[in-house]
């Protein structure tokens, strides 16, 4: 049975934090896992080294594996679209390596004593919906009691070893491209606090990045990531820091969501995104006509956004470009 919209129950009021703005802050999860290095593998194409979008270990000739988990608490109070949300940000990371999700394994964290069980099944049933339309098979995974309501999914893809997207293979003077507008948090962070429903943000959210994956690999691009909740700054910074070159973006250049502008003004950021934007400030270098207001929408952590592509895709707007860096400015940031 399908549980109304205007349902009593609003799942973000059981978050502390929502979406990917509820992610362990970014200087500090480098800081635990910097020493953290596997057993040496002679197939382990990609691994932590660069805190790419997923793993990824040859199989056999020019086969890959990808390999990748994401879940995170309630960004609406919606069970479906909850569901779609997170089922569609856990293979945004196989597509940002240039991959097809071929399985998929539900993750899921519940309340039981707080939140019905129908909840749950219509959690789920937006998961599956989002792998019908990714043509990936979702089958079974893993639940247990949570004091929160946690959802997303463990998800394998297949992709051209040799021809992965990575966020370290960035090469100066090219054009930065991203495939969806930003402020998805900015707007969730609103709709937590007063009910107010986005639509925009929610079909952001839940459009894959298969079509704009298929596009940059068709355009030869080599390096990508997707920006989700470290923020198109984070994002690229670390794309920046992995290929060792500069970025410039052009803050007029960055779609943003109708809406998001006004509720950055009226107060509604979340923690992430000034978590975020105090992390790479002291990479950034900008102008007195950039605003902190430009900074923290920079920042936004983002849930399931677009593919931060270095090159040009057909449909993606060019946001900026890469720069030569010198070695003690690598990874320089430049907002304009």
């Amino acid at each position: 049975m399908a549980i109304a919209q205007d349902a009593p129950i609003r799942l973000t009021q059981f978050a502390a934090g929502g979406g990917c703005a509820c992610k362990v802050p970014a200087a500090l999860l480098e800081q635990v896992v910097a020493d953290l290095v596997g057993v040496p593998h002679d197939d382990l194409l990609v691994g932590l080294e660069s805190g790419d979008d997923a793993a990824a270990v040859r199989i056999e000739g020019a086969r890959a594996i990808l390999s990748t988990a994401d879940f995170f608490t309630p960004v609406v109070d919606s069970p479906y679209d909850w569901g779609r949300i997170a089922a569609a940000n856990a293979l945004s990371d196989i597509y940002a390596m240039g991959g097809r999700p071929i399985v998929a394994i539900n993750l899921l964290g519940w309340p039981p004593d707080l939140i019905p069980a129908e909840y749950i099944r219509e959690v789920l049933r937006g998961g599956l919906e989002i792998g019908q339309q990714a043509s990936c098979p979702v089958v079974g995974g893993h639940s247990i009691t949570a004091p929160e309501p946690l959802y997303g999914m463990a998800v394998t893809g297949i992709a051209d070893a040799d021809r992965l997207m990575r966020n370290d293979t960035a090469e100066p003077g090219l054009p930065i491209s991203l495939s969806k507008p930003i402020g998805v948090g900015v707007l969730g962070n609103r709709h937590k606090a007063t009910g107010e429903l986005f639509a925009q943000a929610i079909e952001s959210m839940t459009t894959l990045n298969a079509a704009a994956s298929q596009a940059a690999l068709a355009a030869g691009v080599r390096a990508c990531t997707d920006v989700t909740g470290f923020g198109l700054l984070g994002h690229l910074w670390k794309l920046c820091r992995a290929s060792g070159v500069g970025a410039v973006v052009d803050v007029a250049a960055v779609p943003v969501l109708d809406g998001a502008r006004e509720s950055l003004a009226a107060g509604y950021v979340p923690g992430g995104t000034r978590r975020n934007l105090e992390w790479v400030r002291p990479h950034l270098e900008f102008g007195p006509g950039v605003l902190e207001d430009d900074l923290l929408l920079l920042a936004d952590a983002q849930t399931s956004g677009g593919l931060l592509v270095v090159g040009e895709v057909p449909g993606a707007p060019v946001v900026g470009e890469t720069v030569a860096a010198l070695p003690a400015e690598s990874a320089r940031i430049t907002v304009r």
